[in-house]
């Protein structure tokens, strides 16, 4: 049985230099807990100490490569968290004949290696305690697959499979696995798609690219904020029997339903006709 948590836990939080991890690395350190930021730079960490004293709370930030073994280790050793919070990660747009091994790679790199390089790291000192959390920041994407971001999603989807294996290897030491599966909200990741997407100029996938785009444009405005998402990572860390998963976002709900009742063939017609594939 997973005990309950005291009122301060030290939370260690990847890639907070914007987005849900910024909003989250605030969020917790609003709630009273030893809350540490990772990023890749000084100036980014510059940023993230400017948005604490904005939200008047105070936030440590440690510099880390997340695809750096050594590194990992070395933060680990240091900050030595009791919650693991797995948000570093970035937009993989590209259709599969546009993507080339190199990126293929780093995606999985950053988005699957390294957040379970991070809880191995991690996991025996939270068993030192009896107690710990790892929350694994995926996607509706993790849950299903669209063209153009196969790469991504696969890294969602791997990150998923994962998180179901280790939070049954870990229940025993009092330790709770979390996946977080946001929709779209308003963030960086979005603005990361249109330069990835200015890549492929002369693709074949050009007409679905320009399409794809549009369609986040006009979407935008509806997206959420971060901070709620930042929420509901704060509140599985302090639930006393954290959800297995969390879909965050009325249109990650609709994306479910959506593919639940839909043959996948006719999506698939309908998806390529949007899409101009």
């Amino acid at each position: 049985m997973l005990a309950a948590m005291p009122d301060q836990r030290t939370v260690l939080t990847t890639g907070v230099n914007s987005g849900i991890g910024l909003a989250t690395v605030v969020e917790l350190a609003r709630r009273g807990h030893r809350s540490v930021g990772s990023v890749r730079s000084t100036a980014k960490a510059r940023q993230v100490h400017e948005a604490a004293r904005e939200a008047d709370v105070e936030v440590e930030t440690v510099l880390l490569d997340v695809t750096d073994a050594a590194a990992c280790k070395r933060v680990i050793e240091q900050v030595r968290p009791e919650v693991l919070v797995n948000n570093a990660g970035f937009s993989s747009t590209g259709a599969i004949e546009d993507v080339e091994d190199r990126e293929a790679r780093l995606a999985m790199e950053t988005m699957v290696f390294a957040p379970m390089r991070l809880a191995r790291l991690a996991i025996p000192h939270m068993r030192e305690r009896g107690w710990g959390r790892i929350v694994n920041v995926s996607s509706i994407y993790g849950r299903t697959t669209t063209p153009l971001t196969g790469w991504y999603q696969a890294s969602k989807h791997a990150l998923e499979a994962l998180s179901d294996a280790l939070r049954v290897e870990v229940a025993s030491s009092g330790i709770g696995v979390v996946l977080v599966e946001p929709g779209g909200f308003r963030t960086g990741i979005w603005d990361s798609a249109q330069s990835e997407i200015d890549r492929f100029d002369g693709s074949r996938y050009g007409t679905a690219y320009r399409r794809s785009m549009q369609g986040v444009r006009l979407t935008g405005p509806l997206m959420g904020r971060p901070e709620t998402v930042a929420r509901v990572i704060a509140g599985a860390i302090a639930a006393r029997r954290p959800p297995a998963r969390r879909l965050v976002g009325y249109d990650a709900q609709a994306v479910m339903m959506y593919d639940r009742v839909m043959p996948t063939g006719l999506r698939d017609r309908l998806t390529r006709i949007a899409l101009g594939l």
